[in-house]
């Protein structure tokens, strides 16, 4: 079908449809927003400052019991989170608050208690509220400076109107992905902040195959009439459709 859709012989008149497909995004885009300002999001402890506890047990442990082992020794809002290393023990990581020294000797002691590890297994670490400032600020001046050139490139290479598209696509992009992050509650952390710029990246190369694909088929189109401009551009679209497909659930 790849062929077929290369060669016009079958398509989808995704530029007749476009009010639909704009309606789809557009709700989209909705729920997402007002999953920010409702929910908003929940920042990893690398953004907001805090302690964090990590240790293997060698005993079945479920996260309801360590969230309560350290709930009751005295810690406030706790997350509990788990990972299970082929062949190991399962490796556990809690995250609290900034605590006073005797409070995090206390869930030290109350860890090593319940779950048979001793105080020089258990890894606590201690993230200041500056590192997340700083994170925060890096991702940002990566995500302007990333639109800025992007903007330039597309303006030089296609033109303006198509470099709007092009942004207003990203920021699509980005909207989306933050809400998801909003509605799922799934924690934001700097691997979520390299996750979303490596989305933005193969949001940008579709584009670019999308528009460049146009440009080919619409170059000389004034002086013809061989098909009009939505043609050649829906035309464009069903040739580069499997591609984007394919590139979409690879990523």
């Amino acid at each position: 079908i790849s062929g077929r859709l290369y060669r016009g012989e079958v398509s989808y008149d995704f530029v007749g449809r476009k009010k639909r497909w704009y309606t789809i995004s557009g709700l989209i885009l909705v729920i997402a927003i007002a999953a920010l300002l409702i929910r908003g999001l929940d920042y990893s402890v690398d953004f907001k400052g805090g302690s964090i506890y990590q240790f293997s047990s060698p005993k079945a442990t479920s996260t309801t019991q360590v969230t309560n082992v350290v709930t009751g020794a005295g810690s406030g809002p706790v997350v509990v989170q788990s990972v299970k290393p082929p062949g190991q023990p399962v490796r556990w990581e809690i995250q609290t608050a900034k605590l006073p020294y005797n409070e995090s000797v206390k869930i030290e002691n109350a860890l090593s208690r319940a779950f048979g590890v001793s105080n020089n297994q258990l890894s606590p670490q201690f993230v200041g509220p500056s590192w997340g400032g700083q994170i925060s600020q890096k991702a940002l001046e990566a995500l302007i400076a990333f639109m800025v050139v992007i903007v330039a490139y597309l303006s030089i290479a296609f033109e303006w109107k198509m470099a709007t598209a092009a942004f207003v696509a990203l920021l699509h992009d980005i909207v989306i992905t933050i809400g998801i992050y909003a509605l799922t509650g799934l924690q934001v952390s700097p691997a979520s902040v390299i996750g979303l710029l490596t989305i933005l990246g193969y949001s940008l190369y579709d584009t670019v195959v999308v528009f460049d694909k146009v440009r080919e088929n619409t170059a000389g189109l004034l002086g013809t009439r061989r098909s009009t401009y939505s043609q050649a551009a829906n035309l464009a679209l069903n040739q580069t459709l499997v591609r984007s497909i394919n590139t979409s659930l690879i990523a």
